[in-house]
């Protein structure tokens, strides 16, 4: 992977200092700017460790947070208050503490259906942009975090679904999840997450080293092909490396 367009691998030891890792690089993303900053979160489990820190006394008194704003690339078409709604893990975990209130942009799932989600958002999106189309000189976002799903899908882009084929929209619905929980999604599509300083991928476990010898193969899977426009990081601890490369580069 050492192509100047492949993502940049670091490993490190568990997910413990992954997620010590991942936070050092999102305040490295918002001290590089002075001005306002915009962070797109993801769910699942990946980032759940760096949630906590992030809410932790150790750390939240080092975020400005009335300059940054925070997104989310993906959501279950579920209610705010569902236990599976990704916003509402972050908010709970480490958000509603400590951010302005306005300052936390949920993908709406109040709407008639995922579609008219994802169009909400989309006009959210735009609206905090300044214009209806994607500059690549003026990225929409400072960072990304990302994860990997078991059959390589990432944000709620899964593979073979035409969504992942998407280039002008920025955000669609996806009627029918790949994986479980088997329940409609949102989604950012790969031109709007690309649309970044930074994307980061958070990739910690055993259970992820199937997926990750699939990646490193350089399968055609979403999450080979979500890039950003400026910097891609794979973040892997050393349970879900291949057994090939144990000990990490």
């Amino acid at each position: 992977m050492a192509a100047a367009d492949q993502p940049k691998l670091i490993v490190v030891a568990d997910a413990d200092t992954l997620a010590q890792a991942a936070a050092e690089r999102v305040m490295a993303r918002i001290a590089a700017h002075p001005g306002r900053i915009a962070i797109c979160l993801t769910g699942g489990s990946s980032p759940k460790k760096l949630y906590q820190l992030l809410g932790s006394d150790a750390w939240r008194g080092k975020i400005p947070w009335d300059r940054v704003h925070w997104f989310i690339g993906d959501e279950r078409f579920v209610a705010e208050s569902d236990p599976l709604n990704n916003m509402a893990v972050a908010r709970a975990t480490f958000l509603d503490r400590n951010a302005p209130a306005d300052h936390i942009h949920p993908i709406p799932t109040a709407a008639e259906n995922p579609d008219a989600s994802a169009a909400a958002y989309a006009r959210e999106l735009q609206s905090f942009y300044g214009a209806e189309s994607l500059d690549p000189a003026r990225p929409l976002f400072d960072m990304v975090l990302m994860g990997v799903g078991p059959d390589g899908h990432t944000a709620s882009l899964f593979p073979g679904y035409p969504e992942i084929n998407e280039t002008e929209r920025w955000v669609v619905g996806v009627p029918k999840a790949n994986v479980a929980p088997f329940v409609p999604r949102i989604s950012l599509t790969l031109p709007a997450l690309a649309s970044c300083r930074e994307m980061l991928f958070e990739i910690a476990g055993h259970d992820k080293q199937p997926i990750l010898t699939r990646l490193l193969n350089g399968e055609t899977l979403p999450a080979v092909r979500a890039r950003s426009n400026g910097e891609t990081v794979w973040l892997v601890d050393q349970a879900a490396l291949p057994e090939g490369i144990r000990g990490g580069r």
